[in-house]
């Protein structure tokens, strides 16, 4: 690649220095760090000016407000529309021959983060500067290869958002179908009350301590402190589970600390099967996980709760929605001790109350909300896959290592980056039926109804 000349960010852009006092536009868009998300070209939020009452920063449309606090948030956006904005908040306005959604990509790029992180100064509220940022070097890009930058990196960016608001709008659907399905069912029957709310008259009543009595069942805390010691990590081993690794039922893979074989086979009594649950035991309560066929074999680490039900009366994955509704977190929360760090003990958590449909109901529960979970899941991957390629074009496009020429995406919108990535994680993901998202909404609203 031939050797460009470099230019500085003040080469680019100028700083805008107009105060605005408190209450001297009350209608106007208010900005602050809040309402910029990391890594993001676009603002999620905003305020109005009048709830302000210290001074501010004016803006326009086309300038990039870049979050001078805490750089290692990566916060820059493109603002839309006339404002104002927290001193926290740099307005950065293009020159007249330069892009100004290159600008804001700039200061997503890997390199200018690190750059800006290193200038900082304050250790309780680090803060760059313009000083310092202004004299942050990029190769030099010519107007039009700056907007073809720009176009493909916004191209990605608006597919991520996109992800996005499928994933919220999924996890919403989860939560009204949770609730519909634990306090009407499926039946269209009559509701009775409970300690924890309506539930369906005909579903029975138990404890979780009479779903897992031994020897088959078990509910049990992971190893303590004298048993398992922070020493006893290594790089390789067998992955133990902490509350840590709990996100939104499932278990996260990623960083999961490592016992020796032979750790793991003395704690032997701590290991996970398939459908067993584990449950935070302090912090945050209500953090919870169905263990799979991928963490088979797996440990129930400290500050864990390993819960195992073998009974004929109940599905161990509807167990494990149940258990995770709003009324039996609220309920767990009300029964932990302790106000700072709160805890369960293995008492409370045995009289937690459980409501049972009969197994065909609670499979048809399942199925239902699983496909919701896939769904979900598959949202997921797509904005991490999407996120990947974002963080590698901005170092590749901007250190001038790649141009767009070279690239071969084919991508000419957000929405194809989407669907065409959407079938092949569709396909590899465990639907044991085939239900899909829409027929399991439409169903959810004709019951409700």
């Amino acid at each position: 690649m031939t050797e460009r000349s470099t230019v500085r960010i003040a080469d680019l852009c100028d700083l805008v220095r107009e105060s605005v006092k408190p209450g001297t536009r009350p209608d106007a868009l208010y900005l602050g760090l809040e309402h910029l998300a990391s890594g993001r070209l676009t603002r999620i939020g905003g305020g109005q000016a009048s709830e302000m009452r210290s001074t501010t920063s004016a803006f326009e449309p086309g300038d990039v407000l870049y979050g001078k606090l805490r750089p290692y948030l990566d916060k820059a956006v493109l603002a839309d529309e006339a404002g104002v904005c927290t001193t926290e908040l740099l307005p950065l306005r293009s020159k007249s021959d330069v892009e100004a959604r290159f600008i804001a990509s700039v200061l997503h790029s890997p390199d200018f983060v690190e750059y800006a992180v290193a200038g900082t100064t304050g250790v309780q509220h680090p803060r760059t500067s313009w000083a310092h940022i202004q004299e942050f070097e990029i190769p030099a890009f010519s107007l039009d290869e700056q907007r073809e930058i720009a176009d493909l990196l916004w191209l990605v960016h608006d597919a991520i958002s996109r992800s996005e608001k499928l994933i919220e709008e999924a996890q919403a659907l989860k939560r009204t179908a949770m609730h519909t399905l634990f306090t009407r069912g499926l039946r269209g029957e009559r509701q009775k009350e409970t300690e924890i709310g309506l539930v369906p008259e005909s579903w029975g009543q138990t404890i979780l301590g009479d779903l897992c009595k031994e020897p088959e069942g078990v509910i049990q805390t992971g190893p303590f402190g004298s048993q398992l010691h922070k020493d006893d990590y290594q790089e390789t081993g067998v992955p133990a589970v902490n509350p840590t690794h709990l996100n939104a039922g499932r278990i996260n893979h990623e960083n999961v600390p490592r016992i020796s074989e032979e750790n793991a086979i003395r704690l032997g009594r701590h290991r996970l099967c398939v459908g067993d649950i584990v449950l935070a035991r302090r912090g945050q309560i209500g953090r919870m996980a169905l263990v799979t066929e991928y963490e088979e074999g797996w440990l129930c680490g400290t500050g864990s709760f390993l819960v195992r039900a073998r009974q004929p009366i109940v599905d161990n994955r509807f167990l494990h929605y149940q258990l995770s509704t709003e009324p039996l977190t609220r309920w767990l929360v009300a029964h932990a001790a302790g106000a700072i760090m709160p805890n369960l003990n293995n008492v409370v958590l045995r009289q937690i109350p459980v409501f049972l449909p009969s197994v065909d109901e609670q499979i048809e529960i399942v199925d239902i909300l699983e496909v919701i979970d896939c769904k979900v899941t598959l949202h997921c991957r797509k904005r991490a896959v999407l996120e990947e390629l974002f963080k590698a074009l901005l170092h590749g496009l901007m250190t001038g290592e790649i141009g767009v020429g070279e690239l071969n995406l084919g991508l000419t919108s957000g929405c194809d980056i989407s669907n065409r990535t959407e079938q092949k994680y569709l396909n590899n993901l465990p639907i044991a039926h085939a239900s899909n998202l829409e027929s399991c909404n439409t169903s959810l609203v004709v019951k409700e109804s």
